[in-house]
């Protein structure tokens, strides 16, 4: 018996292992991996990142519903306290948020560059400068919640019930705040994945303890509006123990040590300055939310009832697109610190056509079922009219924001957290309100016009940046 010759053992090369299959990969991805995303194939780093990153915010989302569906039995006043204390929590989201960004690109650039030690101590600089920003929020709400309500103009119920929520909210600030700075840090080193497993825990026991908490069970009493907050606490802060555990006993990529606790002024200072435009940009983003709504409130109830039910649909449908753009953050940061700035933009190219084809399923959707959607929440016929209106005006441009998404990311991923920032005080307060305020009432258009500017500038303005984008000088950003 005669062997026939191998050429591929000849060659002395062994043959090229079978592709994995999607299912492996998902799992990859959901427990975690300790590749390396500035060397692994592009399609895979874009996969194994955005998977967990999607998951997350969809858990997030969840929760946001379930939570004011069970505030919303204690009544319309309860609601609303939710309401008013969410309008100054919104403050502290942008400066947490705009932390975040900056905390994903510093940390990114340090892997990328193969230097975990100076990660490591980014992180511990970001969680004293998260701990340092909530103190003045925790003060203003312990002591000042009546005074701060009242400014809002609450209800009587709202002044004499609900101020203990607004007291538990803003003095526990501190668990919203980490939460948002330390998954940051696990998503610049790449451990997306837990930071997902993060939310699941935080989220899980919030959803589990708010029908608890807040209409009792056994020798629990029920607590009403306050057992509200008092389980986001609970779920918040052992989201952020378990956090804090797993950094210290190390992750796959980022790990701190007891010799790295000490104050850092230089990295500290270097990421207040990279924060500073992220910040900029919720807040440029969230005032203009602010101006819009006071434009429909003089149209009327409906139209703001309307505008408020679409843009909850709008943002539980887009967080898919928003962890594939967080995706694009971490790859653009890691290689620019590898120094791969060609596959930097690689990784936004490519990343924005998943988040395109996305966001044109998403936008079929609501073409064709934007009065369906809006029924799930009311049935009120105006208001169905008015939201769904929203819905298929705003369909015509997700194409171009899905790309919106990603080519800012790109910029924040990089530290250019800037361009973005004066991108949106131009197109959100220069162009979206002024046009907004003319179509809506001096052409009488009503909520149409305002659904019309917010279609314009938010078209122009995805096109403008994408633009920017490939100029390039993104990649040149120091951090």
């Amino acid at each position: 018996m005669t062997n026939e010759p191998n050429p591929v053992a000849e060659a002395g090369t062994a043959p090229p292992p079978p592709p994995p299959s999607v299912w492996a990969a998902l799992r990859e991805a959901i427990r975690g991996t300790g590749a390396d995303y500035t060397k692994i194939p592009l399609r895979k780093a874009v996969f194994l990142l955005a998977v967990p990153m999607v998951l997350e915010l969809v858990l997030e989302s969840t929760f946001a519903v379930v939570d004011i569906y069970f505030v919303g039995k204690l009544g319309s006043s309860a609601v609303a306290t939710v309401g008013l204390t969410e309008s100054y929590l919104f403050l502290l989201y942008s400066v947490a948020m705009g932390l975040a960004m900056a905390v994903t690109a510093v940390v990114a650039r340090r892997i990328g560059e193969h230097k975990p030690e100076e990660a490591a101590v980014t992180a511990v600089q970001a969680i004293f400068l998260g701990l340092l920003v909530s103190a003045p929020f925790a003060l203003a709400g312990i002591v000042y919640a009546q005074d701060l309500l009242r400014l809002m103009g609450a209800d009587a119920w709202t002044l004499e019930h609900g101020y203990r929520y607004m007291q538990w909210m803003l003095g526990g600030n501190a668990v919203i705040m980490l939460l948002f700075v330390i998954n940051a840090i696990y998503r610049g080193a790449g451990d997306a994945a837990i930071a997902m497993r993060v939310l699941w825990v935080a989220n899980g026991l919030n959803i589990v303890l708010d029908p608890i908490l807040i209409f009792g069970f056994g020798p629990i009493p029920a607590m009403g509006i306050e057992g509200a907050a008092i389980a986001t606490n609970i779920g918040r802060g052992a989201g952020v123990l378990m956090q804090l555990w797993i950094l210290f006993r190390g992750g796959r990529h980022i790990k701190v040590t007891a010799a790295q606790l000490v104050w850092r002024g230089a990295i500290l200072l270097n990421i207040v300055r990279t924060s500073l435009g992220g910040v900029g940009q919720m807040i440029v983003a969230m005032t203009s939310w602010i101006f819009l709504v006071r434009i429909l409130a003089s149209i009327g109830s409906e139209a703001v009832a309307g505008a408020t039910i679409a843009i909850r649909i709008m943002m539980f449908t887009m967080m898919p697109a928003w962890g594939m753009s967080n995706a694009a953050a971490t790859l653009v940061g890691q290689n620019l610190g590898a120094g791969h700035p060609d596959r930097a933009e690689a990784s936004v190219w490519r990343t924005g056509c998943y988040n395109m084809v996305y966001m044109v399923a998403v936008s079929a959707a609501f073409f064709l079922l934007h009065d369906q959607l809006v029924a799930i929440f009311t049935d009120d016929p105006t208001v169905i009219a008015i939201g769904g209106e929203w819905l298929r005006i705003l369909s015509y441009s997700f194409f171009v924001y899905g790309w919106w998404m990603v080519s800012v990311q790109a910029f924040n991923g990089a530290g250019d957290t800037a361009t973005p920032t004066w991108i949106n005080l131009v197109f959100f307060w220069l162009i979206q309100i002024p046009l907004s305020y003319v179509l809506a009432i001096q052409l009488d258009w009503q909520h149409t016009g305002v659904f019309w500017g917010v279609f314009v500038s938010e078209t122009t303005v995805g096109l403008f940046t994408l633009w920017l984008f490939t100029r390039g000088k993104w990649k040149a950003k120091q951090v």
